[in-house]
């Protein structure tokens, strides 16, 4: 265990399934992890060995730093707590529900002098880091067009809200699509313009919620890029491709949480397998996050991005449900 982090006092609010990857990183890297959730904080306690608030204000008085790992409709009223009691907070990916209620805990955030950061841990694997830089260095030329592939078999233990409760955040395009979201954006350094898409209930989700979706959206550079989420999908594996005038990246095994997988380049010269620099993506995070509290770096990801994100995969939603091409606007109301 590395003691990097020794001495920080970090207040996990939530004890759910993404709280362990979460307290894995944090005590790999020697913080003190306190914990508060409704439910199931005596367990994740003895499991790791850490300590319980027993409540959320007594949680926030004695963390130097929050971290929400809550279902997605809690994250707003959590976060402003946080930020009223002066705390830096990484939050779960979306930071809120809609554009404007992650605008309101960004500017809270802002006003009250506080890092506020999205967890989007995917931008911090090796993977995406080294497509990123081969297409800055015009290894592939010009980018024309980009595919990612996220339909997985959701297990049963990370089921409950997310197939049941539409409310809660439910359903895979704000708990996949999002991620989809922001993957493109940093990898192709290219901002969404609008989207069509389709959903389907493959009979994993309950009622008007979606377990599957098809997307193609188009980016300012007009690049056009497909997307293919599920919940219900065992064997596909994850991965991503980016197509450009002069060769094309093609990664498989990137989109899950074990630091594998790798990043194919093919040109006119023949085919070379990308060097990475492999790390657990949740260490890579949280070290990064407090390197940026302390001055000395800035996060993959900022509140920005994550309001950016989540505008595409609500625009997503909204033109599956409409039929109709959707703009994404990061500025909406809604």
């Amino acid at each position: 265990m590395s003691e990097e982090l020794a001495g920080l006092t970090v207040g996990l609010i939530g004890a759910g399934n993404i709280a362990h990857v979460h307290v894995a990183a944090w005590k790999a890297l020697g913080a003190r992890v306190l914990v508060h959730s409704m439910e199931g904080a005596q367990e994740l306690a003895e499991q790791y060995g850490l300590e319980v608030a027993a409540s959320l204000e007594g949680c926030l008085a004695e963390a130097e730093f929050v971290d929400i790992v809550t279902p997605s409709a809690t994250h707003k009223e959590i976060t402003l707590a946080a930020i009223k009691a002066g705390k830096n907070v990484i939050c779960e990916k979306p930071l809120t529900l809609t554009a404007a209620d992650s605008h309101e805990v960004i500017d809270a955030a802002a006003a009250a002098g506080v890092r506020l950061y999205p967890a989007h841990v995917v931008r911090y694997f090796a993977a995406y880091k080294a497509a990123y830089d081969a297409i800055q260095a015009g290894r592939i030329g010009r980018p024309l067009a980009a595919r990612v592939f996220h339909a997985v078999h959701l297990p049963e233990h990370l089921q409950g809200w997310r197939i049941q409760r539409a409310e809660a955040g439910g359903g895979v395009i704000l708990d996949i699509t999002v991620h989809d979201a922001d993957t493109l954006r940093f990898v192709l350094d290219d901002e969404p313009l609008d989207v069509v898409a389709q959903t389907q209930a493959a009979g994993m989700a309950q009622g008007a919620l979606e377990d599957g979706v098809m997307a193609v959206i188009r980016f300012r550079s007009g690049l056009l890029a497909q997307l293919h989420d599920a919940f219900t999908v065992r064997y596909a594996g994850t991965g991503f491709e980016v197509h450009g005038t002069d060769g094309s990246l093609i990664a498989h095994d990137v989109m899950i949480q074990p630091p594998i997988g790798e990043v194919r380049l093919r040109t006119e010269a023949g085919e070379q397998v990308l060097p990475l620099e492999q790390e657990n993506l949740y260490v890579r995070a949280v070290r990064r996050f407090h390197r940026a509290i302390r001055g000395e770096d800035t996060p993959a990801a900022s509140g920005e991005d994550g309001v950016r994100s989540l505008a595409l995969a609500l625009a997503v939603r909204e033109a599956a449900q409409t039929g109709r091409r959707t703009a994404i606007d990061p500025t909406a109301s809604s």
